[in-house]
């Protein structure tokens, strides 16, 4: 079952998995309209963004982002102070592949550092920020794929009256328009003395806490254990009166000159790993020419020691290649505390969507398909690691060669000799 969210809502999709008891995994991918609509009405860009909901004979195991990063269960954690249980902990073998945040939570619980009572509760709210998300989603693709259910199994909720009560969420936070957009958005006091003046002192307490311009409704829910729609409507009449601004993600004050030079110092460092030598060629002359540290490599084996010297900022991997695929060259990756966090984009010929689905298994974080235009691989490279710096000098000998060279002398039997 797969198809875009134009011809079915999320809503359908997940009554038709409870009305056939299907056990299996919902994959679903947002778009975003193309940043250039007038030359490209046709083309859709997609913009990173995948939900994964796992079911058992129509009910739901678990829901979460595919990106594979814990900030999420860490905000959970902090409400049982328990945030700091995960720091040092080693890659989990439940579900540490297209699953990783619920294979750390089930690491907690067997070594207690959590109950299973509070596994539960963790588990529920982020079942139903997933669902809040998939429900106030309009514009995407999704896919249903028949597979073995996510094991072990720490609970299972019924998806009727979860619905129907996300639903009625999703039908309140409209109401909230246009003052607040967004759950991702961050409150801030502008004016402490007229809001002390407004509110009860303990309630003023709790703004002052947590309304700090950095920390977002979403995540203000997850600490104090509240859903969202009752965290923006305890803020909302603030943010009417002009008491609280609300900042976008990422929204800080203006950088210092010394700061803006030292960013605008740091050229970022582009690998793309690629067996094709043209595609390795036409990227490394679009990269460089825009500013940034190309180094393109076609042998994979090579690649992981490489990418392990170069440390970049932004990994392009071909799938379809000899020796390792671009799958397991992610996952290895993925498996290393490096590169978890590491934008990882999976160049691919083929633009079909059991290929996504792969990716975002080994936690790929987005895929671009061959041929691609300049434009498009710019755009993508832009929006995870800014732009480059078209006035840095361009270096004598380019390090992918320079690596090369050392693998040879490494690697040769008449080195070895020598």
């Amino acid at each position: 079952m797969q198809g875009s969210l134009n011809e079915i809502d999320i809503r359908s999709i997940l009554q038709l998995i409870e009305l056939g008891q299907r056990t299996g995994e919902l994959m679903v991918e947002a778009y975003s309209p193309p940043p250039h609509p007038v030359k490209d009405k046709l083309r859709r860009q997609f913009d990173g963004q995948c939900w994964l909901v796992f079911c058992f004979n129509g009910r739901i195991i678990y829901a979460g982002q595919s990106e594979g990063s814990l900030l999420r269960l860490r905000d959970y954690l902090r409400r049982y102070k328990a945030d700091t249980a995960l720091d040092g902990l080693e890659v989990p073998s439940i579900a540490a592949v297209n699953a990783p945040e619920y294979g750390y939570l089930w690491l907690l619980l067997e070594k207690n550092a959590i109950s299973p009572a509070q596994g539960r509760s963790i588990l529920h709210g982020m079942i139903c920020e997933t669902l809040f998300d998939l429900l106030s989603l309009h514009q995407g693709t999704f896919n249903f794929e028949m597979s073995p259910p996510l094991a072990p199994q720490l609970m299972t909720l019924e998806i009727g009256p979860l619905l129907a009560r996300i639903m009625k969420q999703v039908q309140e936070w409209k109401t909230f328009h246009p003052h607040i957009q967004s759950p991702n958005q961050c409150p801030l006091i502008l004016d402490r003395d007229k809001l002390r003046q407004s509110v009860r002192p303990n309630a003023f307490e709790t703004l002052s806490r947590w309304a700090d311009g950095k920390t977002s409704f979403r995540q203000i829910a997850r600490y104090l254990n509240r859903d969202i729609v009752t965290v923006a409507k305890a803020i909302y009449p603030f943010v009417q009166q002009g008491l609280v601004q609300l900042l976008n993600p990422g929204s800080e004050p203006s950088p210092s000159p010394d700061e803006r030079l030292a960013v605008t110092a740091k050229v970022p460092r582009i690998v793309c790993i690629d067996d094709d030598r043209v595609i390795r060629e036409t990227v490394e002359l679009i990269l460089t020419g825009h500013g940034y540290e190309a180094t393109a490599i076609g042998n994979p084996l090579k690649a992981l020691s490489h990418v392990f010297q170069l440390k970049p900022d932004l990994i392009l991997c071909d799938i379809a290649m000899p020796e390792l695929n671009g799958y397991e060259i992610c996952a290895m990756l993925r498996n290393s505390s490096a590169f978890r966090q590491t934008p990882i984009i999976m160049l691919t010929g083929i633009d079909g969507f059991i290929d996504r689905l792969r990716a975002r298994r080994v936690r790929a974080t987005n895929y671009l398909t061959k041929p691609f235009r300049e434009t498009e691989l710019l755009t993508l490279v832009e929006g995870y690691v800014g732009r480059g710096s078209p006035e840095r000098p361009t270096p004598e000998n380019k390090l992918s060669e320079e690596l090369s060279e050392n693998w040879d002398a490494i690697e040769t039997p008449e080195s070895r000799s020598t």
